[in-house]
């Protein structure tokens, strides 16, 4: 990319945050800057509770066995 490209996708990007008005989106964004300059925090402590949960949850169900291989899950979904 050259330098003029390059300063015209920053403008771009700019102006494109500049209107976000999701808080979820400017959160990512953050992180991703954050973690270019090496201050990033573990992003497990950037869940939420009900988050770390689920996840959790999650991790046990697959440790005892509680899963569907994809055909299952999908003819699940088309007869449920």
């Amino acid at each position: 990319m050259s330098t003029s490209e390059l300063n015209t996708t920053k403008k771009e990007l700019v102006s494109w945050i500049q209107s976000l008005k999701d808080d979820t989106l400017v959160g990512l964004l953050n992180s991703v800057k954050l973690s270019s300059e090496g201050k990033s925090s573990d992003w497990w402590d950037e869940l939420t509770e009900s988050d770390r949960v689920n996840i959790l949850s999650g991790i046990r169900d697959y440790q005892q066995g509680e899963t569907l291989d994809s055909k299952e899950f999908w003819n699940g979904l088309a007869n449920g």
